[in-house]
């Protein structure tokens, strides 16, 4: 099968319903949940403020449009390297520089929704991705990895989102284990459902925040908040998630898309 007749067939398998695109963000608004920083940290990403410039009226009769006040790492969204100090020296490393091919890849699931339904500080270790493996085949080179946890059903409240209390942050994620290996299979990136790409407990651990701080370092890409990834099969998905091409862009909330086969 030549390219152009693979691409013909997507386009055949696509307007028939055989192959269905999922959406896998979450609304994007100002009640969208939003990262807390530690009190002695400067400052947090603001509120997303929607505002109107004109809706068929006299600042514009015939055209309705906003101006929006948003932070590049708001709700479902893409990490560049350059969002962490390890990955601050790649040239390609930002929103505007890389190559869009990174933006469309095969994506491997893992669920561990049971798992985090129990304990909200579940961690996946590389054991736990090469059982995995084990049961569904071997992570590819240049594909995406993402944990299924399904806590995007929290997603529409900031407190059950956050799941904060006078500890911090209780959340699952990667640990630093899981992030070396994943690295080591040629993973392109890591995404969660999360509010961010590592889990709560993740300043704590050696090094802190592994999914931040290793993946970036090797150059590779994060997706935090993602929704709906318990209507993708463990392989066999296609995913989207191409940021804003941001100047110098650390980062930049996404519509994340999956393509997937249907019966």
């Amino acid at each position: 099968m030549t390219a152009a007749s693979a691409l013909a067939s997507l386009a055949e398998l696509l307007l028939s319903g055989k192959v269905e695109v999922v959406d896998l963000s979450a609304p994007l608004g100002p009640d969208t949940p939003l990262l807390k920083l530690p009190p002695e940290l400067a400052k947090d990403t603001p509120k997303i403020e929607i505002h109107s410039i004109s809706e068929y009226d006299k600042d514009g009769p015939f055209w309705a449009w906003n101006w929006l006040k948003i932070g590049e790492h708001s709700g479902t969204h893409f990490d560049a390297p350059h969002h962490w100090i390890t990955g601050k020296d790649y040239s390609d490393g930002y929103t505007d520089t890389i190559a869009p091919r990174n933006f469309v890849a095969p994506v491997n699931v893992i669920d561990c929704s049971a798992e985090s339904a129990k304990n909200h500080d579940f961690l996946l270790t590389a054991d736990g991705v090469k059982a995995w493996e084990a049961k569904h085949g071997a992570i590819g080179k240049g594909e995406w990895v993402v944990m299924r946890t399904d806590w995007d059903k929290r997603n529409g409240s900031e407190e059950t989102f956050l799941n904060a209390d006078a500890n911090g942050p209780h959340s699952p994620g990667p640990t630093v284990d899981c992030i070396e290996y994943i690295i080591e299979r040629g993973a392109i990136g890591w995404g969660t459902q999360c509010i961010g790409t590592d889990a709560g407990a993740a300043g704590g651990m050696t090094p802190p925040f592994p999914a931040h701080n290793i993946m970036h370092k090797a150059n590779r890409y994060g997706l935090a908040s993602l929704c709906n990834l318990d209507k993708l099969p463990a392989k066999g998905a296609i995913l989207i998630a191409a940021p804003l091409k941001i100047v110098h862009g650390t980062g930049s909330p996404i519509r994340a898309l999956a393509l997937v086969p249907r019966a």
